[in-house]
């Protein structure tokens, strides 16, 4: 696990110095955040602040990544991992670039439009679909040299269930909806400084430490003697990545903390839930990532009860959805709310990660 830290090294570095220079470079492109009339009185002052600053941790992962397989080169040569990037990087990769660049066009619109409209829903639905199709498919196929895939045709929790089988085209759909939610609940959680950015590095830590306990009881290790391995691709390319991306998201929040030089946009939000999706798919813990993403998940919640109380009744259930909003109106201040946001968000990690090393411990003999 060398390469994964000095990946997260490098990644740290890159963002921590990048970012300040990217800030310079979009003030200057004009690259604003536009903000809503209805939102709180507060969000005004932030009128301007740069966005797309998800182009920052994006580059940062894919060097982390790159700075990663190099160090491999370096390290004793292990039998089972093979040498290179793999199937598994190019699939969390690509979803994570490629989701990245919808929400880049997303705020693109914004800025140059001088609006929050953006992007259409239907627009930004549709290539979501798209991204998730293409994605899923390719996770299906190539196989590794023991036969395993990216994604497989079980659901999973904390590793495949064997008498859920949904088949080849239902895992795709699986898939489409994992990044679909994924992208979208981030993408409603990026309303505070910070929020989305600490929560996402401690999503990401938790992915590592899963990811590295895979790799020490790995079936495709034939020292592992335990009765109960895991059957994923490749866990230490998922460990390089999360690792990779949290080490960026760290050196990115150092300016993206309240009060914040610079905004993720939805280039940010997109890529880290197609990061995040494209995890949870890799190491088999598709049921785990609602619990692992609580406050993701809550906080998506209350859009939807929102949305669904106001059409149904005509009344709303919270001041001002998302629910961090709620928040505000009510007279939270902002670092208040990411604090106890982040406090909920650890408080899921930390369900997640036990119910994941309970298992094991399960069927121990």
């Amino acid at each position: 696990m060398v390469s994964s830290v000095v990946a997260a090294a490098v990644a740290f570095v890159f963002a921590l110095f990048v970012t300040p220079l990217a800030v310079r470079a979009l003030v200057r492109l004009r690259a604003g955040q536009p903000i809503r009339d209805i939102n709180p009185a507060a969000h005004q002052a932030k009128r301007g602040t740069p966005t797309m600053g998800g182009l920052v941790f994006t580059v940062g992962t894919v060097l982390a990544y790159v700075v990663g397989h190099v160090v491999m080169n370096f390290l004793p040569k292990s039998q089972i991992v093979p040498p290179g990037p793999t199937m598994t990087g190019f699939v969390l990769l690509g979803l994570m670039v490629f989701c990245g660049g919808i929400g880049f066009v997303d705020d693109f619109l914004k800025v140059t439009k001088k609006n929050t409209a953006g992007l259409s829903g239907r627009w930004k639905l549709a290539l979501q679909l798209l991204v998730g199709l293409a994605f899923g498919v390719v996770a299906l196929r190539f196989p590794s040299t023991a036969g395993w895939t990216v994604s497989g045709t079980r659901l999973s929790f904390v590793r495949e269930i064997s008498w859920l089988n949904v088949g080849r085209i239902g895992a795709v759909v699986v898939f489409i909806a994992i990044v679909l939610a994924a992208t979208n609940a981030v993408n409603l959680t990026d309303g505070l400084d910070g929020l989305a950015t600490g929560t996402s590095i401690i999503v990401l830590i938790a992915y590592w430490l899963i990811s590295f306990w895979q790799y020490q009881h790995w079936c495709a290790d034939p020292a592992v003697r335990s009765a109960y391995c895991y059957v994923t691709r490749d866990p230490l390319e998922t460990a390089l990545l999360a690792s990779g991306a949290a080490g960026a998201l760290l050196g990115f929040l150092w300016w993206n903390t309240s009060p914040a030089r610079i905004i993720m946009g939805d280039t940010g939000s997109m890529a880290l839930g197609g990061l995040i999706a494209g995890q949870a798919i890799a190491t088999r813990t598709v049921l785990l990532l609602p619990v692992i993403a609580a406050l993701f998940v809550i906080i998506t919640m209350s859009r939807i009860i929102q949305y669904t109380s106001y059409k149904t009744t005509g009344r709303r259930v919270f001041r001002l959805s998302p629910l961090h909003h709620h928040f505000e109106m009510v007279g939270w201040s902002e670092v208040t709310i990411v604090t106890r946001f982040w406090i909920i968000a650890g408080a899921g990690i930390l369900a997640g990660l036990g119910l994941f090393y309970g298992d094991f411990l399960s069927h121990l003999p």
